[in-house]
């Protein structure tokens, strides 16, 4: 299944808010804890206002116990989704490789 081109990729902090923390039973203040983070770092996460960064990924995979690659990918795929919305490329041109003969 492919995603919708338009739509755009849920934030971690959506999948952890609504999905992880619930189903872990533990509150806010003791994930903080558990994951070596400030609470307001936690929250701002949660809110979606703070990229999961690669290291907060690695204390988070290793929390739920699958890795951080699942993690980093998803916040990739929202941070692509919003500079491709966000970022004028209309002036740069798109060059081609000239084939070089020996």
């Amino acid at each position: 299944m492919r995603p919708a081109p338009n739509r755009c990729p849920t934030h971690p902090g959506e999948i952890l808010r609504d999905d992880v923390l619930p189903a872990l039973g533990k509150s806010k203040i003791e994930i903080a804890a558990l994951l070596g983070i400030s609470r307001q770092h936690l929250h701002d996460i949660l809110s979606e206002n703070k990229p999961i960064s690669p290291v907060v990924a690695v204390r988070i995979g290793k929390l739920c116990g699958n890795g951080p690659t699942l993690w980093n990918r998803m916040q990739s795929a929202y941070d692509e989704w919003q500079a491709v919305k966000t970022v004028d490329v209309s002036k740069i041109p798109t060059l081609h490789a000239v084939e070089m003969t020996p």
